[in-house]
C-alpha cells in the first residue's frame, strides 16, 4: 500500500487530518439510521436561537408525547418549521418572540424558561394557557405533519405505510392492529 501524496492533492497534513477528524466526528453524531443523534442537533445551523430551538424541541415532546422515542424525531419536526422561518421574517419573529412570551410565562409561574421545567404537569399548563393563541397553533400544527411523517416511526404507530400501490386495505389485514381497543 502505497502513501498518499498531500502535496499533489493539494492538502498539507494539518488539512487532512482536520478533514479525517471533522469525518469521524459527523460519523460519530451520526446514527446508524441516518439520522443525527443524541443532542447533536443542537449544533446544528438553525434560523432560530439555539435556546428556542431547543424549547421547540421540549414542546414538541410536551405536545406529541410518546417516551419511547428519542428528541432526534422531534428535533427533525422542529427543523421543518426552522427552515420555513429562514426564508421568513415573520414566521421567524412568531417563532422567537411566542418562544420568549412563553419562557416569561413559565419565570413569572415557576421561576425558570419553559424548557429548563422539570416538571412535564407545568410545561403543559402553560401550554394549555396559550392553545388558542398563533404561536401555539403554527407549531402544533407543523409539528403533526412534521413528527408523525417520519417513516422511521411508522412501525412504532402500527402504520404500515401507504397502501394504495398493494390493493389497499381492505384485504391487507386493516383490522390487526392488537393494541387497537
Amino acid at each position: 500500500m502505497t502513501k498518499p501524496d498531500l502535496q499533489a492533492a493539494g492538502l498539507s497534513r494539518r488539512r487532512f487530518l482536520q478533514g479525517v477528524a471533522g469525518s469521524t466526528l459527523l460519523a460519530m453524531t451520526i446514527g446508524p439510521d441516518g439520522l443525527v443523534s443524541g443532542k447533536a442537533w443542537a449544533q446544528m445551523p438553525k434560523a432560530t436561537k439555539p435556546e428556542t430551538f431547543a424549547s421547540l424541541v421540549q414542546m414538541s415532546r410536551d405536545c406529541y408525547p410518546h417516551d419511547k422515542i428519542e428528541d432526534t424525531y422531534y428535533a427533525n419536526a422542529v427543523t421543518i418549521i426552522d427552515e420555513a422561518a429562514r426564508s421568513s421574517p415573520e414566521q421567524l419573529a412568531l417563532l422567537e418572540d411566542g418562544m420568549a412570551a412563553l419562557d416569561k410565562a413559565a419565570a413569572d409561574a415557576h421561576g425558570s424558561p419553559y424548557a429548563k421545567l422539570a416538571r412535564e404537569e407545568d410545561r403543559v399548563a402553560l401550554l394549555k394557557a396559550i392553545e388558542e393563541g398563533p404561536f401555539f397553533q403554527k407549531v402544533r400544527g407543523n409539528l403533526v405533519v412534521g413528527f408523525y411523517n417520519q417513516k422511521e416511526l411508522w412501525p412504532i404507530f402500527g402504520y404500515e405505510g401507504a397502501s394504495f400501490d398493494k390493493g389497499g386495505y381492505i384485504e391487507r389485514g386493516f383490522d390487526d392492529i392488537s393494541w387497537l381497543a
